[in-house]
């Protein structure tokens, strides 16, 4: 008999950054054969504490055990399900350079439920091209119905692009150019900016938390790029 799904409560945005830390974390416990891991374990390997885990767990509902911790396969669906990774969704990428071919062929771009529907650049040496088995369009052709749209152009097109994506009912979009967008009330911009990130790290490296500042460096948590990472 199924686990009867549960409504999560809101989460909070820290919360929602570390969620697929933890599911990864649970995926590789599970592909080496391990059926329950407790917080503290996850904890240590997330790079934070074992109440942080248990906090943000408990955002999904009561279903860790005391003394017995977590049931590997109910946590991964417990997160997917908190992460909608158990629901459809379409994406289109538009800019088919280095950045947006390296995320189309990536196995680790699409989350489970997500589809690629189309692929868009204004390039004409570009379009017409097969990459991850779609043809690229010409990015004034209409915008393909989705759920979410991704820039990966240069700085200077993201504007007219998050307008196109806009004007498409697309509101959900993940910018990874270079270039802050004006989008209407209502829809989602999430930025992944590997040169912040990098600053980040740098910062973390100088202050005390890496080798630079004398500590030990395990664990920073999240970085919002994870598309290009593996499990």
């Amino acid at each position: 008999m199924a686990t009867p799904r549960l409504r999560s409560k809101k989460l909070s945005e820290p919360t929602i950054a570390r969620l697929p830390v933890y599911q990864r974390i649970a995926e590789g416990w599970s592909h080496r054969g391990q059926k329950r891991i407790d917080s503290q374990q996850i904890g240590e390997m997330a790079g934070v504490t074992a109440t942080t885990v248990r906090r943000d767990l408990a955002g999904l509902g009561s279903f860790g055990t005391r003394g017995a911790g977590y049931d590997v396969g109910v946590l991964t669906e417990r997160i997917a399900e908190a992460l909608g990774h158990d629901r459809h969704y379409d994406v289109v990428v538009v800019g088919i350079g280095n950045l947006g071919r390296a995320l189309v062929n990536s196995s680790n771009f699409l989350i489970r439920g997500a589809r690629l529907a189309a692929l868009y650049d204004n390039d004409p040496s570009v379009i017409g091209q097969m990459v991850g088995g779609h043809e690229v369009r010409a990015l004034s052709d209409p915008i393909s119905p989705a759920t979410v749209g991704v820039i990966c152009t240069p700085a200077s097109a993201a504007q007219d692009v998050a307008d196109r994506l806009v004007g498409a009912e697309i509101h959900a979009i993940l910018n990874f150019a270079p270039q802050v967008v004006t989008v209407p009330l209502g829809t989602a911009v999430h930025y992944v900016d590997f040169s912040i990130e990098l600053q980040i790290l740098m910062y973390h490296l100088n202050n005390g938390t890496g080798p630079l500042g004398g500590g030990v460096l395990h664990s920073l948590g999240l970085a919002s790029a994870n598309a290009l990472r593996g499990s």
